[in-house]
């Protein structure tokens, strides 16, 4: 369990980073394109797959701070063992939907690789180093389903802000 959260902690903090990038390659290419009337040929494409690694490289740790967005205007009337059935519903229906994908991603992969699929863009870069972030992101955020589910049942879950309450619960409001 620690090494899964460290590491959903560690590739939450890399997608925050990767955010920051994005941000300063568009405004980049923003830059050049309207004072120089020559914007980038790369900055578009590696901007979007930036994109796509740190959207599916945060989910996991997103996932493990409860910071995942829920309405909770029946679950606050809810009891504590009411919550707790919500929360591990929620949880299941991540994990099994997170299985799904990774098995069809997996098979997207390699059937790209197979057929050398590439980008139709200037770069070119092959289909896969994109694709690939679907079942990592997915897989990952699959382990930590499990991991909170088992944590929800043991008394050990966090509540939004990270803590241990003892009970399972989060508390917080979104």
């Amino acid at each position: 369990m620690r090494a899964l959260d460290q590491t959903s902690h560690v590739l939450g903090q890399l997608a925050a980073w990767l955010f920051v990038a994005i941000g300063l390659m568009v405004s980049y290419d923003v830059f050049l394109r309207y004072v120089f009337n020559a914007p980038t040929k790369w900055a578009l494409e590696i901007s979007e797959f930036l994109l796509l690694w740190a959207t599916y490289l945060a989910a996991a740790s997103v996932l493990r701070q409860r910071q995942n967005i829920r309405i909770t205007l029946l679950y606050d009337k809810l009891g504590a063992t009411g919550r707790r059935l919500c929360d591990s519903l929620a949880l299941v229906i991540i994990a099994v939907f997170s299985g799904v994908v990774v098995a069809h991603g997996i098979d997207i992969v390699g059937d790209s690789i197979a057929q050398g699929r590439r980008t139709s863009t200037m770069l070119q870069v092959p289909k896969w180093m994109t694709e690939v972030a679907i079942p990592v992101g997915f897989g990952l955020l699959l382990a930590q389903a499990l991991v909170e589910l088992g944590r929800l049942w043991t008394g050990t879950a966090r509540d939004r802000d990270g803590a241990g309450d003892g009970h399972g619960r989060g508390e917080g409001r979104s």
